[in-house]
């Protein structure tokens, strides 16, 4: 097995011990780092991503190879500046306020960041207001994801996505929501662009946008 398959299946299975000294492995052997990016960890959490959607795996194993994924895309992100890589996608995500859970939200982030999006983790429990002036002060910020765990912050996941249509935010970028309470009926009440219901399925229908839309 070539050492890029063997990072794979490292990534894969959630072998973060295993699956670091590989990407070393495959920089010494003088593969591109993007093409490890692409071909090696993308791929594994594209495959991830599928058996989570076809409940294969779960929640947990899901989060391991996440974790994985993130540590080996530390190890290139100096060999990637230095080839002017650029990100998929930039965006930024959130629980909303009075919300304190991050759970879905890290591995949202977690498997965006897998597709390659560059993105910007604000927390929980976070305003409407510090939304906005994220935004504004970060204007190449082209993805947004917001989360709501209960349903007593559905309201504040309705004033974020407001708060932003006010300001004049949504234009030229998309907005995501999801959280357990979510419906696809509630995004659309609220004017959210996406809804998905799980994180995999967020990961590749933003790649999916960007791609269209040319981001």
């Amino acid at each position: 097995m070539s050492t890029m398959d063997e990072l794979k299946t490292a990534v894969e299975n959630g072998k973060k011990k295993v699956a670091v000294p590989l990407v070393e492995q495959a920089l010494q052997e003088g593969i591109p780092a993007q093409t490890i990016l692409d071909d090696a960890l993308i791929g594994a959490m594209d495959i991830v991503g599928d058996k989570f959607s076809k409940n294969e795996i779960f929640v947990p194993e899901m989060l391991v190879a996440a974790r994985t994924m993130s540590a080996c895309t530390e190890v290139l992100k100096p060999y990637l500046a230095e080839g002017g890589s650029e990100p998929v996608g930039i965006g930024m995500i959130a629980t909303v306020q009075g919300d304190m859970h991050d759970i879905g939200k890290n591995l949202v982030r977690l498997m965006l960041e897998g597709k390659g999006f560059e993105m910007a983790d604000l927390g929980v429990d976070v305003p409407a207001e510090t939304i906005v002036t994220y935004i504004q002060e970060h204007p190449e910020t082209k993805l947004i994801c917001l989360s709501a765990l209960l349903t007593t912050t559905m309201p504040a996941l309705e004033d974020a996505v407001k708060a932003i249509k006010d300001a004049g935010l949504d234009e030229g970028r998309v907005i995501f929501v999801g959280g357990a309470p979510v419906t696809q009926e509630f995004a659309d009440k609220i004017g959210a662009d996406y809804y998905t219901d799980d994180a995999g399925s967020c990961a590749a229908k933003a790649a999916e946008v960007f791609e269209e839309r040319g981001f």
